[in-house]
């Protein structure tokens, strides 16, 4: 099958060295899809290059949001293509990039609803402008993937789609989350950082949703004898919105048992995560929640939200907690300090779960999405 396939977003990732989620999505379902024999034609929108995808030659169709404007305003198909449409079975829009076509049909990945339902979280200027136009652009897909159950009933809700247009292909985890890595590389990894050796830790890009203020709060209120037994680690680049929380963590250096690292590579991550007695990752919103899937992975005990997709993902596997109250979450970190037994269930129980998830299902499930629209197409 020839597969038009969104790759914008990964290709800035690439070009700038950092992968977020649907950058890391795109990838790993592009390596999946071209194992099973998908012939990828990759497209990317906008300035950033990229030469090739599973040694597929990458086509540039022109700004996308110039050509969505005309789309929505004209009826037309998008006009910045400079390969043709036709030579594809079906286009994949894995980026939140859907382009109006005619004669091929459309895929859209949707990973979740969040600016829409909460505008709060998301600062743009020309935000209001950026949902009408993603709201618009979404019913020109055929079929929409999502993530989870609750990203469906949100997108239903918020994108006024039908719930039978709407296909829930989980994501997977990678096989070098499960690799326990080498215990003196990690001792070598928390040497470099100035780290102990027993910690809890929070892995996500600074912004308000991650919660990462009820986190600091829930530590805070342990003891200070847990809190330097145990202090907090915090693993992620800042985003939007964290201005206050970067000042509060810069005054905390050197007075309190807290520590934000920034960015780290890919396997100073594992090592990290690996090391921790817990990920603490208690979001206010989530269209999965990947993080969870590959701590359970590495055999580290989870504490993570009772809300949105989290417990779908995590199901019986980790401590489940009220993200709004700041002494649940604190009195799962004390579990995990004083509960051996429960620490040994846990890591059970959550490499069990991951294992449930892979990203050969994922393409799997994608690619029956392909052949449904195909087949309607034909029929």
């Amino acid at each position: 099958m020839r597969v038009g396939f969104g790759a914008s977003v990964l290709a800035r990732g690439l070009q700038h060295g950092q992968l977020d989620g649907i950058a890391y999505y795109t990838q790993e379902l592009a390596q999946e899809l071209h194992r099973k024999g998908c012939a990828l034609l990759p497209v990317v929108f906008g300035q950033a290059k990229l030469e090739s995808l599973e040694g597929f030659d990458a086509q540039h169709w022109g700004r996308f949001s110039t050509n969505a404007l005309l789309s929505a305003a004209t009826g037309c198909s998008h006009l910045g293509r400079t390969g043709q449409a036709s030579d594809m079975d079906v286009f994949h829009a894995t980026d939140h990039l859907i382009p109006k076509l005619r004669g091929t049909p459309v895929v859209a990945t949707l990973m979740d609803a969040i600016p829409l339902a909460h505008p709060e979280w998301v600062h743009s200027r020309l935000r209001p402008l950026q949902n009408a136009l993603w709201k618009k652009t979404a019913t020109w897909a055929q079929q929409v993937i999502t993530i989870s159950e609750y990203s469906k009933s949100q997108i239903t809700e918020h994108f006024n789609i039908s719930p039978n247009k709407i296909s829930v292909v989980s994501l997977g985890v990678d096989s070098r989350y499960f690799e326990i890595l080498p215990a003196r590389f990690c001792e070598e990894v928390l040497e470099a950082f100035g780290v102990p050796r027993h910690y809890f830790i929070f892995i996500g890009t600074l912004q308000p949703r991650k919660n990462i203020q009820r986190i600091i709060q829930a530590h805070q209120s342990l003891s200070m004898e847990l809190r330097r037994d145990f202090p907090l680690v915090i693993v992620g680049r800042n985003g939007w919105g964290s201005d206050a929380l970067i000042n509060q963590l810069h005054q905390a250096a050197g007075r309190e048992p807290i520590r934000w690292l920034g960015a780290v590579s890919d396997v100073q991550k594992r090592a990290l995560l690996q090391s921790s007695v817990a990920l603490v990752f208690p979001s206010l919103s989530e269209g999965f929640g990947l993080p969870v899937l590959e701590a359970f992975a590495g055999q580290t005990p989870v504490i993570t939200s009772n809300t949105t997709s989290l417990p779908e993902v995590a199901a019986d596997a980790a401590l489940l907690v009220d993200p709004l109250e700041v002494d649940e979450i604190a009195n799962a970190m004390r579990e995990v300090i004083h509960n051996q037994s429960l620490i040994s269930q846990l890591k059970v129980a959550g490499l069990a779960r991951a294992k449930q998830f892979t990203w050969q299902a994922c393409a799997k499930a994608t690619f029956s999405v392909y052949e449904s629209v195909v087949a309607a197409k034909r029929s």
